[in-house]
Formats: C-alpha cells, sequence, structure tokens
C-alpha cells in the first residue's frame, strides 16, 4: 500500500513525546517517524492524517502552517480504558498544486476507509472536505456528511472552489453521491437568505447554534447516520480559543465542541473525521489544547461504540407503530442502547435512491411528537429527498 506522500511526524514533537510518561497517550500511538519509519497498518482503527494545505482559504496570504502543537498537546492527555490501536501517519505536505494536494489525501482516506481504519483529519482550510468526499466514490453510493460551522459554505459553485464554496461542488460535481448535508450550529446572520432557502429546498438539514447549545443530545441522531464529520474552528466562540483563531463572539464552547466529537465517535456510520481551520499563533496552548481534547473524546466514542441496529433479529428490539397527520410511522427502540430509529418507507413507483426500507436514526422525542400528532422534521426531509 503506496503512502509515500506522507511527510514523517517532526523530530521536535517525536522527542517531545519522548519525555512523556509512559502512560500518556503519546506512548500508545505508533508515530511515523524519521527513526522508525512507516506504522504497519495491521489492526489500527484510527490514523491521524496532518493536511499541510491552506492555499484555498479566501484569507489566504501566503502563510505556512504546521500541526506540531496539536500533536504535543494530544500526546501528553492520558488515554481513558480504551482497546484501539491508533498510528499517527504524519502530513500530506502541500503539492505543486492544490489538486495535487486533493489527490493524495483522496487517495490515503480511501485505502484507509477500505482497510476499515478510520482516519482523522487535520487540516487548514474546511475546502479539504472535497477530496475526503470524493474518496468514497467507489466505496459506496450514498454519502452523508454533517459539518460543524457557522456557516453552510454552499457558495458560488460556478467559481473555483474555496473553503466557504466546497458544499456547493459537492452538491453539483459528478459523480453525485451526496444524498445529506447536515450543518450543525450555524450562525443565521453569516448566512444569506439565499442559502437559507436552498438549505430548506434541497432538504438538508440545519441546527441553529441555539437550538443546539440548548440541547445538545439533538446532535446524536444526526452523527449517527453520518459517513463523514466535519468541523470548522470558526464554529467556536472566539473567548475558547487563541488569537489569531478567534473568529466569532457567539459560537459553540469547549464542552460542547467535545460533547459533538464524541457524538461522532460513537456513531457506527462515521468512518472519517476532520477539524479544519485551524491558525497557529504565539499564544496557541488554548486553541491546540482545545482541539486535542475533543480528538480524544472522538477516539473515546470510536471506544464505545455499540452494534445496536441489527433488526434482523427480533429480540433486539422493540417495535412501535404510530399515526401522525394520516401517516403511519413506525419506529424501532434498540434493547441494547435505548437509541430509537424511524422507518422511511420505499416507494415503488420512484426512483428511490435507496431500493429498501431504510430506517432513520431519530431520538425518543420524535417518538412522543409522533404520538402527539406532529411529523417528526427528519423523516419529513428523508421522506422527501427519497421521491426526488
Amino acid at each position: 500500500m503506496n503512502f509515500n506522500f506522507l511527510s514523517p511526524v517532526s523530530d521536535s514533537v517525536v522527542a517531545h513525546n519522548e519525555l512523556l510518561s509512559s502512560q500518556s497517550l503519546g506512548k500508545k500511538i505508533t508515530i511515523h517517524s524519521k527513526h522508525n519509519g512507516f506504522p504497519d497498518l495491521d489492526d489500527a482503527q484510527i490514523a491521524i492524517i496532518g493536511v499541510l494545505e491552506n492555499r484555498n482559504d479566501v484569507n489566504y496570504l501566503g502563510e505556512e502552517f504546521s500541526l506540531n502543537e496539536i500533536r504535543k498537546a494530544l500526546y501528553e492527555l492520558y488515554p481513558g480504558n480504551w482497546h484501539t490501536r491508533i498510528v499517527d501517519l504524519g502530513d500530506i505536505n502541500k503539492g505543486e498544486t492544490v489538486e495535487d494536494t486533493y489527490f493524495a489525501l483522496k487517495t490515503a482516506v480511501s485505502l484507509l476507509v477500505q482497510k476499515n481504519i478510520i482516519p482523522i483529519i487535520l487540516g487548514g482550510s474546511q475546502d479539504l472536505t472535497y477530496p475526503i468526499y470524493r474518496a468514497y466514490d467507489s466505496i459506496q453510493p450514498m454519502v452523508n456528511i454533517v459539518n460543524v460551522d457557522s456557516r453552510f459554505d454552499l457558495g458560488d459553485s460556478n467559481k473555483p472552489i474555496k473553503n466557504n464554496s466546497f458544499v456547493g461542488k459537492i452538491i453539483l460535481d459528478q459523480p453525485y453521491n451526496l444524498f445529506n448535508y447536515a450543518s450543525i450550529g450555524y450562525q443565521t446572520y453569516y448566512n444569506s437568505q439565499e442559502e437559507i432557502d436552498l438549505m430548506d429546498k434541497l432538504y438538508f438539514e440545519s441546527y441553529r447554534l441555539g437550538e443546539v447549545s440548548k440541547n445538545i443530545t439533538i446532535v446524536e441522531p444526526v452523527m449517527r447516520d453520518a459517513n463523514i464529520v466535519t468541523i470548522d474552528m470558526n464554529a467556536i466562540k472566539a473567548s475558547e480559543v487563541s488569537l489569531k483563531q478567534k473568529s466569532s463572539p457567539n459560537g459553540l464552547d469547549g464542552k460542547e465542541i467535545c460533547a459533538i466529537a464524541r457524538y461522532a465517535g460513537i456513531s457506527n456510520k462515521v468512518s472519517s473525521f476532520g477539524l479544519f481551520e485551524y491558525k497557529p499563533s504565539q499564544d496557541d496552548e488554548i486553541t491546540a489544547g482545545l482541539i486535542s481534547q475533543a480528538l480524544w473524546y472522538f477516539i473515546e466514542g470510536v471506544n464505545f461504540r455499540v452494534k445496536d441496529d441489527d433488526f434482523l433479529n427480533d429480540d433486539n428490539y422493540q417495535k412501535f407503530t404510530t399515526l401522525a397527520d394520516l401517516q403511519e410511522l413506525v419506529f424501532y427502540k434498540s434493547k441494547k442502547t435505548e437509541r430509537w430509529w424511524i422507518e422511511i418507507p420505499f416507494l415503488e413507483e420512484v426512483n428511490n435512491k435507496l431500493k429498501r426500507h431504510t430506517l432513520l436514526p431519530c431520538m425518543h422525542q420524535d417518538y412522543l411528537d409522533a404520538c402527539n400528532n406532529k411529523v417528526p422534521e427528519r423523516w419529513y426531509k428523508a421522506f422527501q429527498k427519497n421521491c426526488v
């Protein structure tokens, strides 16, 4: 398997790791270093990859950056009671062109996902989500993306791809593999009415910052259905991060971003996780510390995954049927985890993308709402997308 485009973790980070406690996370991670070479991927479950690409940032001024401080902060943490083998594969450096970097990232993600290894991608600009999405072209026909961001990043898809327009490219570029796009923590005043209307028209999901902060658990069913999860560091409020990283007085706080990362980790479907728009500065400890803790919670989540979506065996679940707005809705509740799903019916007369009854993750509250004659919004949007 050819990963020769990945450069080793810097000597200074490896030397820093040598001084850490033998119990620290850094001592449990197999690191791609000049001295030890590329790690063996057999039985690895999580692979960290840095991508030093930020040329498609709309504010790019030619600055270089490194991910050394994040790695140091992550290595210093102590692992939980984990059974997961983690490898740090080093960095993808800027290619001759941005497209070269995209190709390297797409190749790496595709190879890892096919080996059932979850890549954690640490990056510069968030347009790197595009090659991650393209890595799934040969793996699965329909992909769900969740973007934790203050903006939708739909942009103008007729213009060259940028970190504020990559979602437009994902929607419109062939092959059309995007089934659902969900935005978590968006702030209305950063998004044009045109973009908000387009999200509705496409039956995509969007959860305002206030909704998420009021009830963080609404994120869990959305994550349970995601294949790719990306976090834009600009979604985090200024008081939580270092000087250069400050973006908005409002945003998610540290606890919320860690909870969201953990929800992504415990989802059985999430097979790649990206954290983008990192901007190092002199007072970098806080941002690097927050990112490392979010990564810790994602890894913790992966360790506590439970296979609870096997509905072939009647002993594994309870089934509930209710009528809402003259629509029969069928719910399933896992006996293992008490998580809920709702059935999206297969429409024979429609060119159905899914070709079968599909179970959509939901909350207990959705069942209670249905009992009170209210159709869950997630179900309605998924059903409408199915009819397109």
